[in-house]
């Protein structure tokens, strides 16, 4: 099988790391040097990322990053893309790698038990089985599994609140829970706080939705839809083959050909689902700022504006 010519490699390890200036500077310089983009995020805790490149140019970098104290059993999850999905290469310091708001969260120390892809169909067809999908409600919206319960969460640290709020009627006649999320990191923390909780028998999907999506074969899926990602390729299907949906640059939200169609659509302006949410005076600036992105893409240029969240998974 031939793939397109850009590797797009999702990370994250929780290890401790403590000068992270002195990891971030050598990081950025090579990722710089060999030509990768997308966004590294390094707290305290690990790293956590996206990156796209050449084959050679992201063998590299991640050679190097295995290098750092606690990463040289990095897992990496890889795809491909038709195109670069990134503008730009960011290497940032953050308080956390993926954002709970919870201080006392120790994913070193204590999380849910992992399951292997092709052993979770079995699991979440279990009665005993409550299945929660930890993402953002824009993310589940596009893709979820059969079954499974959507917090209607805009956020990650939404996710505590929610969980404690619900607690009691999610865990009504249930034995286990299983967690997943698109690459596994928002599970170590969201099945470390369940068992601080007391929940005691707690599972996630190992390598999340993107290794599942990989692995196991759309005939034997309990998949319903694509799998939302943080680049420009907006959202992946079963093979991690990209998928059909667009963005809208003034909400982040993923849009269908459908919403394209309404009238409330205009292309990096607004959406069915921002048109409501936002100004005259926001829509004016997104205008303008859509229409420096048309300019600088006639030159053969990128407008750095153009940047998707950072919520990476």
């Amino acid at each position: 099988m031939t793939f397109p010519s850009i590797t797009v490699a999702a990370l994250y390890q929780f290890t401790p790391f403590d000068d992270l200036e002195s990891i971030k500077v050598p990081l950025l310089a090579l990722c710089e040097k060999v030509g990768t983009k997308g966004t590294l995020l390094l707290a305290k805790e690990g790293i956590n990322g996206t990156i796209a490149g050449g084959e050679n140019a992201i063998a590299q970098v991640i050679e190097h990053i295995r290098t750092l104290p606690g990463c040289a059993d990095l897992e990496v999850k890889y795809s491909h893309a038709s195109e670069m999905p990134f503008n730009r290469m960011k290497v940032r310091l953050k308080r956390e790698i993926v954002t709970m708001g919870e201080p006392d969260i120790d994913p070193t120390a204590s999380v849910g038990r992992y399951v292997d892809p092709h052993d979770w169909n079995a699991l979440i067809s279990d009665p005993d089985v409550v299945v929660i999908d930890t993402r953002n409600d824009y993310e589940v919206g596009v893709g979820t599994f059969q079954g499974a319960v959507d917090p209607h969460t805009t956020s990650f640290r939404e996710f505590p609140a929610w969980f404690r709020e619900h607690r009691e009627e999610l865990l009504e006649g249930k034995k286990k829970v299983a967690m997943f999320c698109t690459g596994g990191i928002r599970c170590e923390k969201s099945t470390s706080f369940l068992r601080q909780e007391g929940v005691d028998e707690v599972y996630h999907l190992k390598g999340g939705i993107l290794k599942y999506l990989e692995e196991v074969p759309e005939k034997d899926s309990l998949w319903e839809g694509d799998c939302f990602v943080f680049d420009e390729r907006v959202t992946v299907k079963h093979g991690l083959e990209e998928g059909d949906y667009s963005l809208c640059f003034a909400c982040r939200r993923p849009v269908t050909e459908e919403d394209k169609a309404s009238p409330a659509w205009e292309e990096g302006v607004s959406c069915p689902y921002c048109i409501e949410e936002r100004s005259e005076a926001q829509r004016a600036r997104y205008a303008e700022r859509q229409r420096q992105q048309q300019l600088a893409k006639k030159r053969g240029t990128t407008h750095v504006g153009a940047e998707l969240s950072e919520e990476n998974d």
